[in-house]
């Protein structure tokens, strides 16, 4: 099975890409992020038809997630990571054995922004929610608009403490991690400079300024199927692309 992260910004604007994506590469589960559209916008008789179940936590305009999935999804929840927040930026549900957690995480503007302490109180709130469930065979993906380290970022000294790289926020994505989690990417590959997000200003993908943002975070429960995570450069260098390239995570069975 294989568990694909892709925030599409935009699934409206970018949906002749997302499909074109789909079809080329047939993926199992995929988690989708910033869909910018309410559940009676979402194209999903295009996505049905391709052998999708779907979920969505939608919003208009703004945020909204989606899990699509080949085998039905079960024990769905979209309050999360706590009941009442009026952003639509989680969703969870089984398939083939494991929970699958697909997160929109507040990007914060920047330290000196009031969406700062919104970011941090979200982070709180995930681990919260988490902590209960972390013996699970469990997977934590999506968009978390942290860079967990200088390695993940193309010029640290530039990033250093703002938004994205700023401490409290990488404690609060190691808080996580606590919980028996573990960073996929990273573990596998210990000392690759790979991003996943780039912006679009500047030429920021033909450059490659960018940085990884976009995590597979997975329960002890769930290690030992873990093949390998890989990062679709392919797509994101198409022309309409989304900023962020589809990252996957490849497990057994």
């Amino acid at each position: 099975m294989n568990i694909t992260t892709f925030n599409v910004n935009s699934i409206r604007a970018r949906l002749d890409r997302l499909l074109a994506w789909i079809d080329d590469r047939s993926p199992d589960v995929v988690c989708l992020q910033e869909l910018k559209c309410t559940e009676a916008e979402l194209p999903r008789a295009e996505l049905e038809r391709r052998g999708y179940h779907v979920h969505i936590s939608g919003q208009k305009s703004w945020n909204g997630v989606a899990i699509l999935a080949r085998e039905p999804l079960t024990d769905v929840e979209i309050d999360l990571p706590w009941p009442g927040d009026v952003q639509a930026r989680g969703i969870s549900a089984r398939v083939g054995g494991v929970r699958i957690v697909n997160l929109y995480v507040v990007n914060g503007q920047d330290t000196q922004s009031d969406k700062y302490p919104y970011k941090l109180e979200w982070l709180r709130h995930l681990r919260e929610w988490v902590a209960p469930r972390a013996g699970e065979p469990m997977v934590v993906c999506g968009d978390f608009n942290i860079a967990p380290a200088d390695l993940d970022v193309y010029d640290p000294a530039g990033w250093k403490e703002q938004v994205l790289c700023s401490t409290p926020e990488r404690q609060a994505l190691q808080a996580v991690l606590d919980l028996g989690f573990t960073d996929a990417f990273r573990k596998l590959h210990p000392d690759r400079r790979q991003f996943t997000w780039w912006d679009y200003r500047s030429s920021g993908f033909e450059q490659n300024k960018g940085v990884r943002i976009d995590h597979h975070l997975v329960s002890a429960a769930a290690w030992t199927r873990v093949l390998d995570v890989t990062v679709d450069m392919d797509e994101r260098g198409r022309p309409q692309a989304s900023d962020h390239a589809p990252v996957t995570l490849h497990l057994r069975g």
